[in-house]
């Protein structure tokens, strides 16, 4: 029994995503033979090649050149960005190699040299991207033409050779290697919306060729996306033209009970978690309790080409838990719905992971991917790893919880701790105790002040416009960062989301929400319209956030701020350099 396990596009390419190396060591554990890729890093490491960029500007030129002057035809780019492609794109495309190696090594910290390297790898994906236009690539986020919450725009969008990239990508890379590797599952991760088009994309390809080459080849996916899903696809009949089955939840024993099944050594109704066709039924298996962290093995990255990562040093991610320890953010859709399981590795089992993963792959930055670490966990780890003389840097979720005191930030920065990323949401008190986020602005106010003082690079997540927010409660906010300017390195900023099987979205009447809006289409959608019975709309909520983005400082040097694992390894380099980290919405005036 032959797996091999897909991560698709688009996921940020500076570090492997932890789903892949979770179920692979586990399935390699139990004597599955398994072959992981990461399409979405090999993805952007043949766009962002010389070929790849001269075919796209040939590409351009052949559909777009010869349109009259000043003529727009539907659907099709603006025509200046196509003139631009055409004469920047053969220069772009004999830089674009050297600025791969540029952000893959410590040049990267060079402030210059860096932004350069990153701008022109923003305009190779803008080149890659115009013959697919309106479908957007960029390091961050994937734009489809079409709406891919709808299963009628999926199952056509997988057959788009006009506006689907990864249809010709596909064929050029893994497609040959599934025919010549023979596997008798592929397995697909779908973390995110952003990666619903490829990941179906390719399972339709890879049913595509094994029909035709009469091979046997079970196509399966799971991931968090999949579990938001999974009474939608239960209903969804249409989906499984393009896939086989879909595991839903944690998959470790679900993926082997599959493969033991499709050996002969058991049946498809007993393996657990499984959405199937059957006799032209949709089948749902029991739910399985949910596997103890402290159950899995250590995450397997062998097969993984961790040296093509587009970051300046090797990132991992680690769990210390599965699931939220708190668990009740009125925002938050963690458990999807359902009854919330919290599991987590003690601080001398996480710090021997990450002995492991360091003396393994020679890693020296960690990143948690949990929720949020517990304090628990952040104490006991920060002194466990100097008694072991490990310097490995690490950052991750943390909630601003009032045990955070001086001491322990302090402890925690000597332990290797170089960034947090807090949830801070709002500063208006009355809107935090509606989200229900238990947090209290005394605290919130001192630990920011004494993480900045022990030298950890606090990075804040924030939104405005949940359902009762008035304008007066996002002042409150603005005031409250801008109050704390020297204390805070950098944000992430945007509007309230319903999201499915959040609380709000559970019980809306409870959170001043008159109405959530489904569109019948959109029969995979995981985000909603809503009316509120009081305070800002949607609309009001984006202008808001778009006015607070206007008067940000400019940042001479954005390439640091795009990402987790930048902003990280950012810190670190600071912190190694002994260099001040600048506060976000203050003007950098400190050289890289």
């Amino acid at each position: 029994m032959k797996v091999m396990l897909c991560a698709p596009p688009n996921w940020t390419p500076t570090m492997p995503h932890l789903a892949l190396p979770t179920l692979t060591a586990y399935l390699r554990a139990h004597g599955v033979s398994v072959i992981q890729r990461d399409l979405n890093l090999e993805l952007f490491d043949t766009l962002l090649t010389q070929q790849y960029l001269r075919e796209s500007v040939v590409r351009l030129r052949d559909q777009f050149s010869g349109r009259p002057e000043g003529h727009h035809a539907p659907g099709s780019p603006p025509a200046e960005r196509v003139r631009w492609a055409l004469q920047q794109g053969p220069l772009l495309a004999n830089q674009v190699e050297q600025a791969k190696r540029v952000i893959r090594s410590e040049a990267f910290f060079d402030g210059p040299v860096g932004l350069r390297a990153f701008q022109t790898v923003a305009a190779c994906l803008e080149i890659a991207s115009l013959p697919y236009y309106p479908a957007t690539l960029h390091l961050q986020s994937y734009q489809a033409a079409i709406p891919v919450d709808s299963s009628r725009s999926l199952l056509q969008g997988v057959r788009d050779t006009r506006h689907n990239m990864f249809i010709d990508l596909y064929r050029r890379t893994i497609l040959p290697e599934i025919e010549r590797e023979a596997p008798d599952i592929v397995g697909i991760s779908i973390p995110s919306m952003p990666q619903m088009l490829a990941a179906m994309t390719l399972a339709h390809l890879v049913k595509e060729s094994a029909k035709e080459s009469g091979r046997q080849c079970h196509v399966t996916v799971g991931g968090p996306h999949v579990s938001m899903l999974r009474e939608q696809i239960a209903k969804t009949p249409a989906i499984f033209q393009l896939i086989d089955s879909a595991v839903i939840f944690d998959g470790e024993v679900p993926l082997l009970h599959l493969a033991e099944a499709l050996d002969g050594r058991g049946e498809l109704d007993d393996v657990p978690n499984l959405i199937y066709r059957k006799d032209d039924q949709i089948r749902v298996t029991a739910r399985k309790v949910p596997e103890k962290i402290s159950n899995l093995p250590l995450p397997d990255f062998d097969g993984l080409p961790l040296d093509r990562y587009l970051a300046p040093r090797l990132v991992l991610p680690l769990m210390t838990a599965r699931g939220c320890y708190f668990g009740k953010c009125a925002f938050c859709n963690v458990g999807y719905g359902e009854s919330e399981t919290f599991s987590q590795l003690r601080a001398e089992q996480l710090a021997d992971q990450m002995q492991a993963l360091h003396e393994r792959y020679g890693v020296r930055h960690i990143f948690f991917s949990d929720e949020a670490v517990t304090p628990r966990n952040l104490k006991n780890l920060s002194a466990i790893l100097p008694q072991r003389n490990l310097e490995l840097h690490w950052g991750g979720c943390a909630r601003f919880e009032k045990v955070f005191t001086r001491e322990l930030l302090e402890q925690m920065q000597r332990g290797g701790c170089r960034m947090i990323l807090f949830g801070l949401e709002s500063a208006s008190q009355p809107i935090i105790d509606l989200m229900v986020k238990g947090t209290e602005l005394e605290h919130m106010s001192r630990i920011l002040r004494e993480s900045a003082g022990a030298g950890i690079w606090n990075h804040t997540f924030l939104f405005f416009g949940f359902p009762g927010e008035s304008i007066a409660d996002a002042q409150q906010t603005v005031n409250f960062l801008y109050a704390h300017k020297e204390y805070v390195h950098s944000a992430a900023l945007g509007t309230f989301l319903m999201e499915r099987d959040s609380p709000a979205h559970r019980f809306p009447q409870s959170y001043n929400v008159k109405r959530i809006i489904e569109e019948p289409d959109k029969d995979l959608a995981i985000y909603f319209d809503y009316e509120v019975e009081s305070g800002m709309d949607d609309h009001m909520a984006e202008l808001v956030e778009g006015h607070f983005l206007n008067t940000l400082p400019d940042k001479p040097y954005p390439q640091f701020y795009v990402s987790d694992v930048f902003r990280f390894l950012y810190a670190s380099h600071l912190n190694e350099q002994k260099l001040p980290f600048s506060p976000w919405l203050a003007a950098e005036t400190t050289s890289a």
